[in-house]
């Protein structure tokens, strides 16, 4: 007994001395992209898993090849079968808005919370375009902020493009809340605001939501141990600040999440609805800003808001706003 509690105790305390040892280890974490669930899953092969859909390449910068898939809209069904790359590729430009969808850290587009709310997004008549950033599922690289920023932002510039004109929209989930408020700044600074934003599960900054978590919590007893981590996050320049993000931006945005998130805290979602809403009012613009609130009852937690029967139709309500 007592060699076991012993041993718990040197495995507590060696957290903290490896985490300062090896400070990389916590973006391995924080990004966990070499847990590639699914696991026996062709990404090259999406008609394993969705129909409708076309798996392509891009080069997002020099030696670095991210995967995509482009599911249809439900409009686009009939025509698609036998259909090439190319052919998907020119359905961009038949006036559907198009949803860029951003995931979450661990695993790939595959997961299947991730195709069950794509399938809804194309049912509904929308274009999506799922990406793997680098370092995630068959895409090459390291996974970094400004990484995965970059993914985003050449994909977006791709499909504007190739949209000609019809509206596009990011829908970060989770991590990838982050990842679409970074783009849609450097965009806003760029050009001109993206069309719309919509973010589920959205967190203030990932350090909020590492020093939040239920492991860290055990950890913050320790003296010094919660700017250990801060400290590491800013050495290893892993911010995704969305709370600093939507002080500037001016795109409709439409917040999404769940009051039993067990992973992103609901009362952050709230939080960034009301900075949205104040950078509205401070910057004079009549852009929508938006939050639906699920109720822990539900029990959509982190990642099965697709299991709202009615999710398609406030993306339509929020989407179709837009266009009047």
């Amino acid at each position: 007994m007592k060699r076991a509690i012993l041993f718990l105790i040197t495995v507590y305390v060696s957290v903290p001395v490896i985490l300062y040892l090896f400070p990389w280890i916590l973006g391995q974490v924080i990004f966990a992209h070499l847990l590639r669930f699914p696991f026996f899953v062709d990404l090259s092969r999406p008609e394993d898993v969705l129909n409708h859909t076309c798996n392509f390449y891009l080069n997002t910068e020099e030696g670095i090849s991210v995967g995509v898939w482009h599911t249809l809209p439900a409009s686009q069904w009939e025509k698609s079968a036998r259909r090439s790359p190319e052919w998907y590729r020119e359905t961009l430009g038949d006036g559907t808005p198009v949803i860029i969808y951003l995931h979450g850290n661990i695993g790939t587009r595959a997961i299947n919370h991730r195709v069950q709310l794509v399938k809804i997004l194309s049912a509904a008549g929308y274009h999506v375009l799922s990406l793997d950033y680098r370092g995630f599922g068959d895409s090459t690289g390291d996974p970094s902020e400004a990484g995965l920023t970059n993914d985003a932002l050449y994909l977006y510039h791709w499909v504007k493009k190739h949209s000609k004109g019809s509206l596009v929209c990011l829908w970060g989930h989770s991590l990838g809340s982050g990842v679409a408020t970074n783009a849609a700044v450097k965009i806003q600074e760029q050009e001109s605001a993206v069309d719309a934003l919509i973010l589920e599960a959205p967190y203030t900054s990932i350090g909020e939501v590492v020093v939040n978590h239920r492991f860290t919590k055990m950890y913050r007893f320790l003296p010094g141990f919660e700017s250990l981590l801060w400290n590491i996050m800013k050495m290893t320049n892993i911010v995704f600040a969305n709370d600093k993000n939507l002080k500037s931006l001016i795109s409709p945005l439409l917040i999404l999440h769940s009051e039993d998130d067990n992973v992103v805290p609901y009362h952050m979602g709230l939080e960034l609805y009301e900075i949205s809403l104040q950078t509205r009012r401070k910057l004079n613009t009549d852009a929508h800003v938006e939050m639906i609130s699920y109720s822990a009852s539900l029990g959509f937690s982190h990642s099965s808001i697709y299991l709202d029967p009615n999710l398609s139709g406030v993306v339509r309500k929020f989407l179709e706003n837009l266009r009047h």
